[in-house]
């Protein structure tokens, strides 16, 4: 009996050391988890312009870009490198110099007519965007250190296109909006570079492909370079 008992009391200590030893397993690799950043986070806000034929004949401003992202980080194997993949979206706002888009007109050529009219006027794009991303890190382990470079290829899918007038009528200011995306391009492809320090970059991104479905008059592209907030 005595032969019974020890044993039984040997397996429940074995089993406790085992769960006990699972639990912190666990336990530590969620905290190397949560100390190791991969770049999970990814916050872009910058310029944007357009090239290409017809681009000097658009007269824009100081227009803005901002990007968001969540990313998945896939670090290869015993090396700086990793890939990752992603999803968020993609805003630029262009603002017109005595110009309007008019969206109203069922041509399929963009029509930017020259007036005054407009106190301000802008059009503004919102995509849908699958972001691929090489990366380079100086400390794989925690991209919150070192320095970093990332090549990669962001694919957009329209979500909105939009311009946006302010006038004065009667001393009264007047907003009209109006949403349609049938001069725009479904599908956008752009290339993508960054290079920065710890969470800071400065990136840049180049469409492969015109913004209008219409390309005779106005095949352009947009660019745009500023600065990246990454983490997590």
């Amino acid at each position: 009996m005595k032969k019974l008992f020890f044993t039984l009391g040997l397996m429940a200590f074995s089993v406790g050391v085992f769960a006990q030893d699972a639990k912190n397993a666990v336990a530590n690799s969620a905290m190397s988890a949560a100390s190791h950043s991969r770049d999970f986070l990814v916050i872009q806000l910058g310029y944007v312009g357009l090239t290409g034929t017809g681009a000097g004949n658009i007269n824009t401003g100081f227009d803005r870009q901002f990007n968001i992202a969540l990313m998945y980080d896939i670090p290869l194997q015993k090396t700086n490198f990793s890939l990752a993949a992603g999803l968020g979206i993609g805003s630029d706002h262009f603002l017109l110099k005595n110009q309007a888009l008019d969206l109203t007109n069922t041509s399929s050529t963009p029509d930017f007519e020259d007036t005054d009219a407009y106190k301000k006027f802008k059009f503004a794009t919102t995509y849908l965007e699958l972001p691929l991303e090489l990366r380079y890190r100086q400390v794989p382990e925690n991209a919150n250190k070192g320095f970093k470079v990332g090549l990669g290829l962001k694919i957009g899918n329209l979500l909105n296109a939009h311009t946006k007038g302010v006038t004065t009528v009667n001393g009264n200011r007047n907003t009209e909006k109006i949403a349609n995306k049938y001069l725009f391009n479904t599908w956008r492809f752009a290339g993508t570079a960054r290079i920065g320090y710890g969470n800071f970059a400065i990136y840049g991104t180049y469409a492969l492909n015109s913004m209008f479905k219409e390309t005779g008059t106005y095949d352009v592209r947009a660019y745009s370079i500023g600065f990246m907030l990454s983490g997590l």
